[in-house]
């Protein structure tokens, strides 16, 4: 058992070489058979892969401490979820995650293209195993999961683990790392098609079609592996908030704005043959940006309570980086020509360039976000003295460029394509101008003073008007033809168009995430140290101590305080924020926070331990309004981004009538 994940590693990295060669080689000379032996080797990859996976899972599972890994990161005291959870949870076990969610990937993607893209695919299969076997010479060479304790040349074991990091020891984070991971992995999918076909010179955009699905899967996971972060920040490490421009989340934001500003951009090369250089800088980008945030995470060059420990993979991953970063540029300078937009922009008030504008506003976010996440290792490398970025830098940037952007969400359905007239300026922002002006006066006229906050508001009111106008002037149309409701007429309306209608869904989902955004303008806090019995006051809270306890178990000692709450004069109930002190590893304590959550606002309470003479509790008192917004704007997104994955009723009937080989043909209506 201790030599076969490790042998099955490396058998798998020897195989994905060779698919590298008979890929490239299968392209180049057209030869059919090996191309038909690169997608073999994918196959046979993913099964060694999956076989050196199961290995150390259930090394993690049973206690094998011999294993070094499972020594580090597992112990008997934790749930079998957590021992699960371990496999992701430590620098080795993630990147042999990594390799199997790639092979994974890679075997779907050579399963599904069996019978197409006969000229392309050896040289995406060539792409996905370059990358595949980076991440095997990272398991097999650099940081195996498979090393042994020994003591000269016998295996020792030892007693019981470490146990995995505290702070991981949270039922989310049994989901946010592998939809994190899913995410990033994902994009190398659309990042091989895109260098398949400028190898090949694809004529048309055939690797747009074939990668949108892709990209948009992707982008789902990678939006809730970092909103299942955010959610995690804000139960488990008790500092009331759920985003603090940390590095690491910093990193697995970057590709999610890249990949935006690219599922928005396809569209323009689908429609008008326009911004294809654009679309291949952006894919590219992308999946350089998910090897760049994993590289931040690994390498230890930023601090982080996300991030692994200090270790020696950095310029591996640097190497690699730019590696792939030379060989695209080169492709994409070289195949300029093939490159040529088809049409130009007409007006500046137009469809076509309200896109633009949406791209470029993404990039300027992401570059901004980029450049103050590295700006502390520049410095340093620089100075020798590390200049710390912190929240107030990375608001200051932000906040307006995320701002124009949610106005843009708005504006660019009322646009039309190439020129929009000023009739139908007036006549389609008119309503929604006033409402967001009316609001803004009311919220001012109510005392608020918050600039960004107010006019974060108004937007989203102009936004979510625009694209609930949008919905019922279809719905309406449609109910009256069938004489159905509304609801049933846009429920139609949106089967009939599945991509634009899912599309609107999603910008309010943006929509609703901002109001929790913008919430956090009125947030409210207190720290204070008191003894039992003892009372204060947050806002219109009044809370006072009933109780303060202690205990332990196997796993973790823990002091708890039991705090009654009133609202106003309103009693709301006892409160139970938790001190735990994990007795594995270097014991580490963790938070247990209380919670209230309603739609206007959250109580959040912890318990930050006991004050430096011991005899007093340290309670944090948090009044977050609007969070809850954010939550359920992800929902909101999420169903927007399966409506947008299924095909359109109309363009079903399509096929059926192709299938059924009938004369009739019923087209899918073009899209505003």
């Amino acid at each position: 058992m201790e030599n076969l994940g490790a042998i099955a590693v490396l058998l798998a990295f020897c195989l994905a070489v060779f698919a590298i060669v008979a890929g490239f080689v299968g392209g180049w000379k057209k030869n059919a058979f090996l191309a038909h032996a690169a997608g073999r080797a994918v196959y046979s990859v993913w099964f060694l892969i999956t076989v050196a996976s199961a290995v150390l899972v259930y090394s993690l599972t049973t206690g094998d401490y011999r294993f070094a890994y499972v020594a580090q990161h597992s112990n008997r005291a934790m749930p079998l979820l957590y021992k699960f959870a371990s496999w992701w949870g430590g620098q080795e076990g993630s990147l042999l995650f990594w390799s199997w969610l790639l092979s994974c990937y890679s075997m779907v993607v050579v399963f599904t293209n069996r019978r197409r893209h006969r000229s392309m695919m050896p040289y995406v299969i060539g792409v996905l195993m370059m990358t595949q076997c980076f991440f095997l010479i990272m398991n097999t060479f650099v940081a195996s999961p498979f090393k042994m304790l020994a003591v000269g040349r016998t295996i020792q074991s030892v007693a019981d683990g470490n146990g995995l990091n505290p702070l991981l020891q949270y039922p989310a984070m049994a989901i946010h790392p592998p939809m994190l991971y899913l995410g990033y992995v994902g994009f190398v999918v659309p990042f091989a098609f895109a260098i398949g076909s400028l190898i090949t010179r694809q004529p048309g955009d055939e690797w747009i079609y074939t990668t949108r699905r892709w990209a948009l899967v992707t982008w789902l996971f990678q939006s809730t592996g970092i909103l299942l972060g955010a959610g995690w920040a804000y139960a488990v490490l008790g500092w009331g908030g759920y985003w603090a421009w940390d590095p690491v989340e910093n990193a697995s934001f970057l590709p999610w704005l890249s990949a935006t500003a690219f599922l928005h951009s396809v569209m323009m090369q689908e429609k008008k043959g326009m911004m294809k250089v654009w679309n291949m800088v952006l894919v590219s980008g992308t999946f350089f940006l998910c090897i760049f945030g994993t590289f931040l995470t690994r390498s230890g060059v930023v601090s982080s309570v996300h991030a692994f420990a200090q270790s020696s993979i950095g310029p591996w991953f640097v190497g690699f980086l730019a590696i792939m970063v030379a060989g695209t540029l080169y492709l994409i300078l070289d195949r300029l020509d093939y490159l040529k937009t088809e049409s130009r922009l007409e007006s500046v008030v137009s469809r076509e360039s309200s896109f633009m504008f949406n791209n470029l506003i993404l990039v300027a976010a992401c570059f901004s976000i980029l450049w103050g996440t590295l700006f502390p290792v520049i410095s340093e490398w620089a100075t020798g003295e590390k200049i710390s970025v912190g929240k107030p830098f990375f608001n200051r940037i932000n906040i307006p460029i995320f701002l124009f952007l949610l106005f843009l969400t708005g504006v660019g359905p009322l646009f039309a394509w190439r020129r929009t007239s000023l009739d139908s300026l007036r006549r389609n922002f008119q309503w929604p101008l006033i409402a967001g002006l009316v609001l803004v006066a009311g919220l001012l006229a109510a005392g608020m003073r918050a600039p960004f906050a107010l006019t974060a508001f108004g937007l989203c009111l102009f936004v979510a008007w625009t694209i609930v106008a949008e919905f019922y002037k279809g719905a309406s149309l449609i109910s009256a033809k069938t004489g159905t409701g509304l609801l049933a007429g846009a429920y139609e309306l949106t089967r009939r168009n599945q991509r634009r209608y899912g599309g609107y869904i999603v910008h309010m989902g943006i929509v609703v995430m901002f109001v929790g955004f913008a919430g956090s303008a009125f947030n409210l806090d207190s720290t204070v140290e008191v003894n039992k019995g003892d009372a204060f006051s947050l806002g219109h809270y009044q809370l006072r101590v009933t109780d303060l306890t202690s205990g332990d178990n196997d796993n973790y000692a823990w002091n708890r305080a039991a705090i009654d709450v009133n609202k106003d004069g309103t009693p709301l109930g006892l409160f139970y924020p938790e001190r735990r002190f994990y007795k594995s590893g270097e014991r580490q304590a963790t938070s247990e926070v209380a919670i209230r959550r309603r739609l206007n606002e959250d109580l959040y309470l912890n318990f930050a331990g006991m004050s430096d003479d011991n005899q007093r509790a340290v309670i944090q008192a948090y009044v977050n309004p609007l969070v809850s917004w954010i939550w359920i704007g992800y929902y909101v997104l999420l169903l927007g981004t399966l409506a947008c994955l299924v095909p359109s009723k109309v363009r079903l009937q399509y096929a059926r009538t192709k299938v059924l080989g009938l004369k009739k043909k019923v087209y899918a209506p073009a899209e505003k």
